[in-house]
């Protein structure tokens, strides 16, 4: 969870003790208690938050407000996640369900059935349950379940952020960690070439040329490295 913590800071900018919003999946007004907060992830890019706390039904929804420039991300903003409370004492669920573009470019979401599906970063970090165990409900198919303590919003932020946002990074999170070491060691060197960065890549992190020179270029998007003339490429800032 450290790690996660670190590649994911989130802060609270604002609370409202009453406010009001329109629940979809109940498709009536409620009120209630709203926060909202900032996110700031080394992976995908900045995003707004707000979380509504209806104390009532035990039920806490979350809707992107904001979220960081893209075709893809651009899709995600307004959209909502409901965390409920379990069987289990003092903890909520919430169906995992991942986000997937489909042909026309157009953001999908889909539950997950299998638990091989289930992205590590999320088994590492967060208790998984299947639906039943979970709810005490059965329902026609298989699906899982994440379970978060009912007054940690931030974890309903974090998940949020790796069941919507990280599957639709250009590179995959298990590849962003394992290179955060190569980015320090660039900046280290201050200035080395593109083919030393794949060797060292490759003979110490396990990275294939596809999958670092995706990085690369996403590390030049963020404006996070410069590619120099004669193959060279240094950190920025």
């Amino acid at each position: 969870m450290e790690w996660l913590k670190e590649q994911i800071k989130i802060t609270l900018v604002e609370s409202r003790e009453k406010d009001a919003w329109f629940d979809i999946g109940l498709r009536e007004l409620r009120l209630g208690e709203v926060h909202f907060y900032r996110a700031k992830d080394l992976h995908t890019g900045e995003w707004l938050f707000k979380v509504c706390s209806d104390v009532e039904l035990a039920r806490f929804m979350i809707k992107a407000v904001k979220c960081p420039p893209g075709r893809l991300f651009a899709q995600l903003e307004g959209n909502a996640m409901v965390f409920q409370r379990s069987t289990i004492q003092g903890l909520l669920y919430d169906i995992i369900s991942l986000s997937r573009v489909d042909e026309e470019g157009r953001v999908r979401r889909e539950a997950v059935k299998n638990v091989e599906e289930i992205p590590s970063v999320i088994v590492k970090n967060f208790e998984v349950k299947p639906y039943e165990e979970a709810t005490g409900k059965q329902i026609p198919g298989k699906y899982f379940t994440t379970l978060s303590k009912e007054n940690d919003e931030k974890a309903m932020v974090t998940l949020f952020l790796l069941e919507r946002a990280w599957p639709l990074s250009p590179v995959s999170p298990e590849v962003r960690a394992k290179t955060m070491d190569l980015l320090a060691l660039i900046k280290r060197l201050e200035k080395t070439s593109v083919d030393e960065v794949r060797r060292v890549a490759n003979e110490e992190f396990g990275i294939g040329e596809e999958e670092i020179n995706a990085f690369l270029d996403f590390l030049e998007r963020e404006k996070q490295i410069e590619r120099l003339e004669g193959g060279y490429v240094k950190t920025v800032g």
